[in-house]
């Protein structure tokens, strides 16, 4: 027993010294990053990717502007994990290896890639086979997802929707402050950043009509999210304790929750969203791991009243992530930047999240998804969504270019961004981006 512990001890060590080599704000590469890269040194994202000359999807590393193909580096013996672990479309069978192949395949990459190794930086054949320009390549959906739970987490957005259609005095339900509210979604409707996003049609009531419609939805909003992947799953029946369930999370990447908010309206009641969401949830390609966002934890929010035991957290597990929305508008020459706020508001953290998503027995899978449900700042330029933004429409956005908008119009496009600021370089998580397209028929 001593010796198992003695092992155990050992490889905590070794673990911690990792993430903490790999997240030094000195480390530079010898691929080029200037400070307001998403993808330097500090971060190396997972993701798939494919390209012309190899159509075969496959996992790799963003490296600045450039990726890092891993079943290249791993068939020279430059990792301690299979290549075939590699040539896959999605990062499920990486990700099932475990947190210590996570962290010590991080660890080899970022020795790889630093500026005074010679290993990869000298050797011009192997530069040539392994690294490929993002702008060459065709990025996929990183994860196989086979199950997506939303919730609704932002106290300010959960105020302001119950203050627009309840009443304001008492805008949050009494559950909300006691349980992470959530709703499992549709994982087959779950696209990566850039595929465009068709209108959906379905049953919508209008304000003074005494029967619903059916047609095309006509206040299509987005939904400012992040998510986080399993990465450890749980079996049937044995709930995640919140002191553990950080341990259970690949990774993090943005979510545009896409919402109907008519449809939604007529059909919420009594069982929650259904049509008015299933129609596509978008993410962003790259994967950030939790060890390179660990120098960005934050404390967050003071909850009152104090959360039952179950939901009890101890540390930081907030994230300081700054968050921006842009909106080209039709045939607008450039995006406009209509939201900025940060994710460290949030009222319940991932790990409650999580905590909750499993107390009841609930088992999760390897490469699950969960939304956070929209992120919303104290003020109005920080709402996460157009229904807020322009106050379910009375208030219309003006643009720079004069248009407006009170919902999203097709030929609209919607991008995401947001990143951790570190001392003189950025772990962002690049971006996630839909255009919206007419409803069929």
């Amino acid at each position: 027993m001593l010796a198992w512990l003695a092992k155990a001890f050992q490889r905590s060590t070794l673990m911690k010294k990792d993430i903490m080599q790999t997240n030094d704000p000195t480390l530079k590469s010898f691929i080029p990053t200037p400070p307001e890269s998403h993808f330097p040194i500090q971060n190396l994202p997972f993701g798939v990717f494919s390209t012309a000359a190899d159509p075969a999807p496959r996992v790799g590393v963003a490296i600045g502007d450039h990726i890092l193909d891993l079943a290249a580096i791993a068939e020279a013996g430059l990792l301690n994990v299979k290549p075939e672990i590699f040539r896959q479309a999605s990062l499920n069978a990486f990700i099932a290896l475990g947190r210590p192949t996570w962290r010590g395949t991080r660890a080899a990459i970022s020795d790889l890639l630093r500026a005074d190794n010679l290993q990869l930086r000298d050797n011009q054949a192997l530069r040539a086979k392994a690294l490929v320009a993002q702008d060459q390549a065709t990025l996929h959906l990183p994860v196989e997802i086979p199950g997506y739970t939303d919730f609704y987490s932002s106290m300010e957005h959960a105020t302001n929707v119950g203050s627009m259609f309840r009443d304001p005095a008492n805008a949050l339900l009494p559950n909300w402050l006691h349980i992470p509210i959530g709703y499992n979604g549709r994982a087959s409707s779950v696209v990566v950043s850039g595929t465009p996003v068709q209108r959906p049609n379905g049953q919508l009531k209008l304000p003074d009509a005494e029967a619903p419609v059916f047609g095309a939805c006509r206040k299509l909003d987005f939904e400012l999210e992040t998510g986080f992947i399993i990465g450890q799953p749980n079996a049937l029946g044995e709930p995640i304790d919140i002191a553990n369930a950080e341990q259970h999370i690949f990774g993090m990447v943005l979510l545009n929750d896409w919402s109907a908010r008519d449809l939604q309206q007529w059909e919420y009641v009594p069982l929650g969203p259904f049509n008015s969401k299933s129609f596509a949830t978008s993410i962003s390609p790259w994967v950030v791991s939790m060890d390179a966002l660990e120098p960005f934890r934050a404390e967050s929010p003071v909850q009152q009243p104090e959360p039952l035991p179950y939901l009890k957290q101890s540390g930081k597990n907030g994230y300081d992530i700054t968050l921006e929305v842009s909106l080209k508008a039709g045939q607008s020459a450039a995006p406009q930047t209509i939201c900025r706020t940060n994710f460290k508001a949030m009222y319940w953290t991932m790990v409650q999240q999580l905590a909750h998503h499993t107390v009841s027995g609930c088992n999760t899978r390897i490469g699950d998804l969960m939304g956070s449900g929209t992120i919303s700042g104290s003020t109005p330029g920080a709402y996460g969504s157009l229904l807020e933004l322009t106050w379910n429409g009375k208030n219309p956005l003006v643009l720079a270019d004069g248009s407006q908008r009170t919902f999203i119009q097709d030929g609209d496009e919607v991008a995401m961004t947001g990143w951790c600021q570190g001392d003189g370089y950025r772990v962002g998580f690049g971006a996630v981006s839909g255009k919206v397209l007419p409803a069929r028929g």
